[in-house]
């Protein structure tokens, strides 16, 4: 029987005044929070009381860096030098995981954000840029980063990769979106990508099992160790709760 998926969600992506998310109601239903670093979405404060929050839910924390792009919310790819991926990726992470150390918080993963995660799993520098940034990061830690990326058919390379650098690989499928036949994820502008309440929890139960239908009616094997939410709106945290009753470990 396969393994009972974990829930992710992005969190701490407000900014000042500026409101994002619900992460009060969705914490207590998630197994991993991802936490913007400050450089798409989040300042000091956010960050400082999205661990607190964690910290009261016994939620596991991730950082979640991404392109300097506030504006353009991280969406927008940027062409970096690998030396500029390296540093921002562990500035970000730093960041995130000094402020956690004064809780007595330690973090777990990373999990890059919006194009930055795009651009991983599509370009082989970018991800390689990454692979080196983690192992950086993890040079003195005693508890070594994970890596958090899309679980495709290809995981298996993605692993072998990851040696080189001594690094732990973690895969994520998602609740809402449809799958392609090499299991990728189709285009939101295409019709039918992004999946209803009904079809969502239709196919966390596929993904819970291994395996998920494609647009083209195929099924196909997917591993993963996380599935990932949103909890942008009340409708969302609804459905979070309800993914969360198929998820719950036997």
């Amino acid at each position: 029987m396969a393994k009972k998926l974990k829930l992710n969600c992005d969190l701490g992506e407000s900014f000042g005044s500026w409101k994002m998310g619900l992460d009060e109601a969705v914490m207590p239903h998630i197994d991993m929070a991802n936490i913007a670093c400050g450089f798409h979405a989040g300042d000091a404060d956010v960050m400082s009381h999205t661990l607190d929050l964690a910290k009261q839910h016994s939620t596991e924390i991730g950082a979640h860096p991404g392109y300097p792009d506030i504006q353009g919310f991280g969406r927008r790819s940027m062409t970096c030098s690998e030396a500029e991926i390296i540093n921002m990726m562990v500035y970000q992470v730093s960041a995130l995981g000094g402020m956690a150390s004064t809780k007595g918080l330690t973090v777990n993963y990373v999990k890059p954000h919006g194009a930055l995660y795009n651009d991983m799993m599509k370009l082989s520098n970018v991800r390689h840029a990454i692979y080196k940034a983690m192992a950086a990061l993890n040079a003195n830690q005693i508890n070594n980063l994970s890596l958090l990326m899309l679980a495709t058919q290809e995981n298996e390379k993605y692993i072998e990769e990851a040696k080189e650098y001594d690094l732990a690989l973690q895969f994520e499928v998602f609740a809402d979106r449809r799958y392609t036949d090499d299991g990728r994820l189709q285009a939101r502008t295409e019709q039918g990508s992004v999946l209803k309440h009904d079809e969502i929890l239709t196919q966390v139960e596929q993904l819970n099992r291994g395996q998920v239908v494609t647009a083209s009616g195929s099924v196909i094997q997917v591993q993963a160790d996380t599935i990932c939410v949103h909890g942008d709106n009340a409708d969302g945290i609804s459905l979070i709760s309800d993914i969360r009753q198929l998820c719950i470990a036997d």
